[in-house]
């Protein structure tokens, strides 16, 4: 018996070094019908505790394509994040959400990618979610539907909305501040400019200021609760000038800067929330000048 079991430990790391060659030479994945047409003498039980140990190792993941499982290298220079103790089909269901990023994915891409039936995927996400591996985030862009995440990631702003939500609610109190007070600080400047000396055209080019000058303005009164970085004033500058109260100008260098305009017109009442904070703006086409009744989003969030 000890002489089998020797002769058995021999042929499984001879095994191992061939299939990691192997799995080199395919580009880093492999199938079992790979295994066995590469070495048809290797036998079934070698072949199993081969696979296994690579597993175990981390040398190599369980990914599921179609209807079969194929093997792939891990790559070296990345930490193996596989569960420990998961089965095969929780390690599948793992990749594959770890794949998303802190962006996440829907539990509908996640059953066509993992060709799992829906209680089969239902069981295994609890799971993961008990042992604390994967969360489940609601999304802004669709508030009945959640994404799925490793569990120590951030979401991405494009699923909670950014400093503009809390708990998924829109806040617009606090962007109507923000709104007012970027405002005032674009009319200070130009009241502080108006009587310049040097004439009307270079008070107008002194009253010009840069996002970081905003933010540190806006920082500096200390009415935000959540850290805002130079990208969400921008944000909120881009709804003054959607108000018309402020206009943007495009330096050569493709800097921007803002400046505070005395509107020939009332604002008409477009969009009390501008397009710039709306987190599927990417996909509109109507630039920012839409009504509640004709942005099927924005009718959501007023409604």
């Amino acid at each position: 018996m000890a002489s089998n079991s020797t002769t058995s430990e021999v042929e499984v790391n001879s095994a191992v070094q061939k299939v990691l060659e192997l799995a080199q030479q395919k580009a880093g994945t492999l199938s079992d019908t790979d295994m066995m047409e590469s070495f048809p003498e290797m036998k079934p039980e070698v072949r199993v505790a081969v696979v296994n140990r690579l597993l175990r190792q981390g040398l190599m993941e369980l990914l599921k394509k179609g209807e079969k499982l194929i093997y792939k290298l891990t790559d070296p220079t990345k930490k193996a994040t596989a569960p420990k103790g998961a089965d095969n089909e929780e390690k599948v269901v793992y990749s594959i959400i770890e794949e998303g990023g802190n962006k996440g994915i829907w539990i509908r891409d996640i059953r066509v990618k993992s060709n799992l039936i829906m209680t089969q995927l239902n069981k295994i996400l609890k799971s993961l979610e008990n042992k604390k591996l994967i969360k489940a985030v609601k999304s802004v862009n669709a508030s009945k539907k959640k994404v799925y995440m490793l569990y120590n990631l951030d979401p991405d702003r494009s699923v909670t909305g950014g400093a503009w939500y809390q708990d998924q609610d829109f806040e617009s109190e606090f962007v109507d501040v923000l709104n007012q007070q970027c405002l005032r600080y674009l009319q200070m400047r130009s009241e502080k400019f108006s009587q310049d000396k040097d004439g009307p055209l270079l008070a107008k080019e002194k009253s010009l200021c840069t996002v970081k000058d905003v933010h540190k303005f806006i920082s500096d009164l200390g009415i935000s609760k959540v850290n805002l970085d130079e990208e969400d004033l921008e944000t909120i500058l881009k709804t003054v000038v959607y108000d018309g109260k402020a206009e943007q100008i495009v330096q050569m260098d493709g800097s921007v800067l803002y400046r505070a305009v005395v509107p020939a017109l009332p604002p008409p009442g477009l969009v009390q929330m501008p397009c710039g904070i709306c987190p599927v703006i990417s996909n509109c086409s109507t630039c920012g000048l839409v009504t509640p009744k004709t942005c099927q989003y924005m009718s959501e969030w007023l409604n």
